[in-house]
């Protein structure tokens, strides 16, 4: 009876790390970093040539060690029926938002899904 006992109570502490675990891996993904410093204007840099089958991420500042850095643009591969969302600073409450750049299915607000699926907006 007392290694049923201990054998379950080694079960539940394992199924608690393990949740807890997950919860703290998922809280790391969705954490978001608000800064009172706002972002320079953007370079303004014409891009490359079109490339077939790939899409232009603009440059965009991000911010490292307490200020802001600027990264370059580069070529990223198209996803058929996404629309890709470039890195963007958003005023909030109390500062700026970094939002990394992003697909999405839809296209950004305001972009009929016909179009967004051709990538034309």
């Amino acid at each position: 009876m007392n290694a049923r006992i201990a054998f379950a109570a080694a079960v539940f502490a394992a199924l608690l790390a393990v949740v807890a675990v997950a919860s703290s891996a998922r809280a790391q993904i969705s954490a978001q970093i608000v800064i009172t410093t706002p972002p320079p204007a953007p370079v303004v840099i014409a891009p490359p040539p079109p490339r077939p089958g790939f899409v232009w991420a603009p440059g965009f500042w991000g911010w490292e060690h307490g200020r802001h850095v600027w990264h370059e643009g580069y070529w990223i591969a198209a996803r058929p029926g996404a629309v890709y969302v470039p890195a963007q600073w958003v005023a909030v409450r109390g500062g700026w938002r970094f939002m990394p750049g992003h697909w999405e299915r839809h296209g950004p607000p305001g972009c009929p899904p016909g179009l967004a699926k051709q990538g034309r907006c």
